[in-house]
């Protein structure tokens, strides 16, 4: 072992990039000088950070933001990803919010789940109290899809608890703003996938033909304060009757059954409204001038950030509907609570596409980062936290600064690179990143991969069982946060207690 002290990283790096580059992928550069002594001053200067450090114990507001399927690998994958794209080998790379002072694990198993769906997972996080699998916002005495078993049994959210103290609200996600953990944060429902009238009547005729509320109308009939002051994100289709075309996409149609209009009715309820659809009126609101604010992107979900980057004049990041959002809820002087999902994340590792997902976890690191630089930490608790994880993982024996979406290569006995990549026991080269299961799976032999393929943002990586659409991870997963009470988020916490920690600080919901 001692060896491998021979050739210090940095000259492996140099030499690979001159000796090999025809041959297999550059080595992305360490930029920063490392020895010894960087190190030690590194490990001091941590420890002096982490004394100074501020403990605040009331909030005058929230900022929850949820990385939907953000395990503790996409977290490590997604910290190289990001310095990779700026050109550094990656692993010293570090997320916004991996910056804040305090940090814990999540137990994500829920009542019937050992490893749990997003309904039940984010109705924990925001309500205190864990659940069953596909049901939102509603106790364990709830039975899925029997809307007679809902009433009395609704647990009430941090945000309408925020409400009735009279704080402003709002919630913000890529996704359907209808889907489970946007939909956590307003409804109460025995079927998470009753997004619509429509879906109600797909699920349960008795709960349908009942008038049992969707989800989108529950948005819309928000029983709490005077409403949610902002709702932004995806989800059009929902919210518009059948009769209706897309602004967008005139050969769609909403797909509602009761005719309702909710954006026009949102105008209707509330004074000083706006309901915008595209980029250029989210521009042009003015959140001086605006009391509640709908935005509607897309009649499904919103785009992944790499598709969004084609074209920026479609629809707003992620980042910049969090501000904007923070702008008009930071009026009110009482405070706000304020959801922000980066929900895109989960459902490009369902799809298998490790590209995606990270570039999204990476969006949502903009986010945080964006928001911190425009509140007062003083009085603002943040926390980031994701409600499950995936079976993403990482593999092999990559060298420093190896692509994290290419092929393999290690270093050699003697601590320099190798010239080729690493291979299995058939002498196939294997990618650093796969699934324990998924669409990536091959019926056959597995083929001999070359990089250009794998780091193709389309590409999806191989997996072990083959399913159509990858499955959740169960492991627990990371919670930061920085600010008032941030100080209780520490050691190995069950994920129901992020809500307690986030009532407590705003001095709610302790009877």
């Amino acid at each position: 072992m001692k060896s491998r002290k021979v050739v210090s990283l940095i000259c492996i790096v140099s030499f690979t990039i001159a000796t090999f580059a025809q041959n297999t992928q550059p080595i992305y550069p360490v930029k920063r000088v490392e020895n010894p002594d960087m190190w030690r001053t590194d490990g001091w200067n941590a420890v002096d950070m982490a004394k100074k450090t501020k403990i605040r114990k009331k909030a005058k507001n929230v900022i929850l933001f949820i990385g939907d399927g953000m395990g503790i690998s996409t977290l490590t994958a997604a910290r190289i990803f990001e310095g990779q794209m700026r050109g550094e080998s990656g692993e010293e790379n570090r997320l916004s919010f991996e910056e804040f002072p305090f940090s814990a694990l999540s137990k994500t198993y829920q009542v019937n789940q050992q490893t749990a769906d997003s309904a039940p997972t984010m109705s924990s996080i925001i309500t205190g109290i864990k659940t069953d699998e596909g049901i939102i916002s509603v106790d364990q005495n709830v039975r899925f899809a029997d809307y007679t078993s809902v009433a009395g049994n609704e647990t009430k959210t941090l945000l309408e608890y925020a409400e009735d103290a009279g704080k402003s609200t709002g919630v913000v996600s890529t996704a359907r703003l209808t889907h489970a953990t946007p939909a956590a944060c307003f409804s109460h429902t025995a079927g998470r996938d009753w997004e619509s009238d429509a879906d109600i009547l797909k699920g349960s005729k008795t709960a349908y033909d009942a008038k049992f509320p969707d989800i989108a109308r529950q948005l819309l009939e928000f029983k709490y304060g005077n409403g949610l002051e902002v709702a932004l994100g995806g989800g059009r289709s929902k919210f518009l009757p059948k009769e209706s075309a897309d602004p967008e996409y005139p050969t769609r149609n909403g797909e509602r059954l009761d005719k309702r209009d909710l954006p026009r009715e949102w105008q209707t309820k509330y004074k000083n409204s706006s309901y915008v659809w595209n980029k250029e009126q989210f521009d042009r609101v003015d959140v001086k001038k605006t009391d509640h604010l709908l935005g509607l992107f897309e009649p499904s979900h919103m785009k992944y950030e790499h598709d969004r980057l084609k074209n920026t004049s479609e629809e707003p990041s992620l980042a910049e509907m969090a501000t904007k959002s923070v702008d008009l809820l930071s009026r009110n002087k009482k405070g706000y609570v304020l959801m922000v999902e980066a929900g895109r994340i989960d459902h490009a590792h369902h799809d298998g596409n490790a590209y995606r997902a990270l570039r999204d976890t990476v969006a949502l690191s903009d986010a945080v980062r964006a928001v911190v630089k425009k509140v007062n930490l003083d009085e603002t608790l943040i926390i980031v936290t994701a409600d499950h994880s995936h079976t993403l993982f990482i593999q092999g024996y990559p060298a420093r600064g190896n692509n994290i979406l290419g092929l393999t290569r290690g270093v050699g006995e003697l601590g320099e690179l190798d010239k080729e990549d690493s291979t299995d026991i058939n002498q196939k080269p294997y990618t650093t990143l796969g699934y324990a299961n998924g669409p990536g799976a091959r019926k056959n032999e597995r083929p001999s991969l070359k990089n250009e393929q794998v780091i193709d943002p389309d590409y999806k990586q191989e997996s072990n069982i083959p399913f159509s659409a990858e499955t959740h991870g169960g492991e627990d997963v990371a919670i930061f946060a920085i600010g008032p009470n941030a100080h209780l988020i520490r050691g190995s916490m069950e994920q129901n207690w992020i809500f307690y920690v986030m009532a407590d600080a705003l001095r709610l919901g302790r009877k």
